[in-house]
């Protein structure tokens, strides 16, 4: 629908919406701009302060992504009328506690009476604006890093269906709630060659690797033996708990992707799998690429080398083995 609206003709938009970015850039002084994001959802665990937790965890991703640090959040909160309040408060306290690890101030916020509730955050940054970390910018020969495991979507559906396992619930949440900061950190204090990058969200591994590989020309191939995993993960696939959104990022991009031969089914689905509050994807070069994964563990993120950047290809994506 954006596509259809006229385009506000401003130069100190540096980031828009066209290229499916993180986040929009705005510059507002010749060594600074803002950052700025939105994301809400209904609960995908039972518990609210974890809830919370998770929301704001996924809000602050977008600002970490385009290498921003993130400055002040407003509440987003849709809550029934006649609903428990103390359940609000807790998911309150959750978002705010991971607010509050990421240096973020909540200044305000909006709520509505909502038979359904649903939580999430504005989220506003600051980043200089020639170190801008955009989905375009990917060099042929670059390495991508992704940072974290797939598998958030197929578990929760399994979650709300009651079959999953604690320790599949354990490593979900422990992913959902670990901020980006660090690895942000780590990327943006360095004199790193990382010429683009994304968060894994909810259009899943496929959805945002087509979206660095379209806004910067390029190919990517992808080595799916090592792409991590969540525990539990690939049994849920192989159980038959898909989400919606799984299949709805399977039917738009797999047309771009081609699989040699060999590869597991499940491991296919995982691709698509749509992701909360998920990794980083990164392009760097080559050179640095081993330098910059041994930093990012250093600081305490999982992270592993599961592709690298080629020219324009059909198909776009190349999955092997």
């Amino acid at each position: 629908m954006l596509g259809k609206l006229a385009r506000q003709q401003d130069p100190n938009v540096l980031v828009g919406f066209d290229h499916a970015d993180d986040a929009g850039v705005y510059q507002i002084a010749p060594e600074m701009a803002l950052v700025q994001t939105v994301d809400f959802f209904t609960p995908i665990v039972d518990d609210p302060y974890t809830f919370g937790q998770i929301a704001a965890t996924n809000a602050l991703s977008d600002v970490y992504a385009m290498g921003g640090r993130p400055l002040t959040s407003l509440a987003l909160v849709c809550f029934p009328e006649k609903g428990d309040l103390n359940i609000l408060e807790r998911i309150l306290s959750g978002g705010l506690s991971k607010m509050m690890e990421a240096g973020c101030t909540i200044v305000g916020g909006h709520s509505i009476r909502d038979d359904e509730t649903k939580f999430g955050y504005a989220v506003t940054g600051v980043i200089h604006p020639k170190r801008v970390l955009a989905n375009t910018g990917a060099l042929p020969g670059d390495r991508l890093l992704f940072t974290k495991a797939l598998g958030t979507g197929v578990i929760s559906t399994a979650v709300k269906k009651g079959t999953a396992k604690p320790s599949w619930i354990d490593a979900a949440v422990r992913s959902m709630t670990t901020l980006n900061k660090a690895a942000a950190e780590v990327i943006v204090g360095g004199t790193w060659l990382v010429h683009s990058m994304t968060d894994v969200t909810g259009f899943g591994l496929i959805g945002h690797a087509r979206e660095m590989a379209l806004a910067s020309n390029v190919g990517l191939h992808l080595f799916a033996s090592r792409i991590p995993m969540l525990e539990g993960a690939l049994e849920c696939v192989r159980a038959g708990y898909i989400p919606g959104g799984l299949k709805a990022n399977r039917e738009f991009a797999e047309c771009l992707v081609g699989y040699e031969s060999g590869i597991p089914d499940d491991r296919k689905t995982l691709l698509f799998d749509p992701q909360t509050a998920g990794g980083l994807l990164i392009a760097v070069a080559a050179e640095e690429a081993g330098k910059l994964g041994q930093a990012l563990e250093a600081a305490g993120t999982s992270v592993a080398e599961i592709g690298e950047v080629t020219p324009q290809s059909k198909p776009m994506i190349s999955v092997v083995r």
